[in-house]
């Protein structure tokens, strides 16, 4: 695990102390590979993480799906299908269905990009990252995990120029080529953590933790 302590600042750069919005968490993948470090990922979380949780993976947009019950398995915390205009509630993971791109919009609500012609392809994890980036304040946390291609690679350092902190799976085991992670290492700004999914499920709580306790009212 790689862990960039100058990043991983738990006051997050000069921001406010007092803070109205949830922590936003955004995990991006693809694939069957994605869909496993989904899976640890979540299975990391306790079932009070103080967050919302939204995901994007990338799948056949023309077929049924079953990620909801697959990701419901292995959670702590509810999974459900965002509706449009839904308010985010934390301790919540979010997914949208496949032709349906899940995003952030302003005061906590959620948004679901129509894409009946499959028109974003596989740029729908930037389009999450950038939607938190305007609309999350500082208390977001990009993710990349397995994929092919450099989907999440611009939303990711659009991300750390907001303030954020950006997390991506170890680029390791049967990678042969460049992939997500890979494309989001090498694309532009330093990366606060690089670890397993269980590293970093930890270094997420720790950051809700951490924050939340130092921004904590203090007695009279």
């Amino acid at each position: 695990m790689v862990v960039r302590q100058h990043e991983m600042n738990i006051s997050i750069k000069g921001k406010e102390s007092r803070q109205t919005t949830p922590w936003f968490i955004a995990i991006g993948a693809s694939g069957a590979e994605g869909l496993h470090d989904i899976q640890e990922l979540l299975a990391a979380f306790p079932g009070s993480l103080a967050a919302v949780v939204l995901i994007v993976l990338h799948r056949p947009w023309d077929r049924p799906t079953h990620l909801r019950s697959i990701l419901a398995r292995v959670s702590k915390l509810p999974v459900i299908i965002a509706a449009k205009g839904e308010h985010l509630q934390a301790g919540t993971v979010y997914i949208g269905e496949p032709a349906e791109h899940l995003t952030l919009a302003a005061k906590s609500f959620g948004e679901l990009t129509d894409d009946p012609n499959n028109l974003y392809r596989n740029r729908t994890v930037d389009l999450l990252f950038r939607s938190l980036a305007v609309y999350g304040g500082s208390r977001i946390i990009g993710v990349v995990l397995s994929g092919w291609l450099d989907d999440g690679s611009q939303g990711l350092a659009t991300i750390h120029d907001a303030g954020g902190l950006t997390m991506v799976l170890t680029p390791e085991g049967a990678w042969r080529r460049q992939g997500m992670p890979e494309n989001a290492i090498g694309y532009d700004g330093p990366i606060d953590l690089i670890g397993d999914p269980r590293q970093i499920a930890a270094g997420i709580c720790a950051a809700v933790r951490n924050q939340d306790e130092v921004q904590a009212p203090q007695p009279a």
